[in-house]
């Protein structure tokens, strides 16, 4: 596999991942995906996207895609924060409770899998 494909598939795995908090996070408040606008899903997880897109960008994350330590943190981290400061600016909720649950989430996802796939790779005798 080279770089352009781990990048891209390290981009969908963070999409894949914000996409599944979002719904997650819809159906626990029974909103569905469409919502009253047929907008619900794409309503809640444009902010996450954007957060994680900058996130890519600082990080330059498709030049070390599965790197936990830099990519997996900015990703979270900006996704995180960014996410949550595009709700408030949206005019959609940010509770505090819902802050830490979001956090907990995704850095459980985003950087989770990259921590995962190192311990893979390491097993497999390849370089992370």
């Amino acid at each position: 596999m080279n770089i352009r494909q781990a990048a891209a598939g390290a981009a969908a795995l963070d999409a894949g991942a914000i996409l599944v908090f979002s719904s997650i996070g819809r159906a626990s408040h029974e909103e569905g995906i469409l919502g009253a606008n047929g907008l619900g899903l794409a309503t809640t997880v444009w902010p996450f996207l954007v957060g994680a897109g900058i996130g890519w960008a600082i990080a330059r994350g498709w030049k070390r895609p599965c790197d936990w330590r830099r990519t997996g943190t900015m990703v979270w981290a900006s996704t995180l924060v960014g996410g949550m400061l595009l709700r408030a600016v949206s005019g959609q909720g940010v509770q505090l409770s819902f802050v830490v649950v979001a956090g907990t989430f995704l850095a459980l996802f985003l950087i989770g899998w990259r921590v995962l796939s190192g311990f893979i790779a390491k097993r497999r005798g390849l370089k992370p």
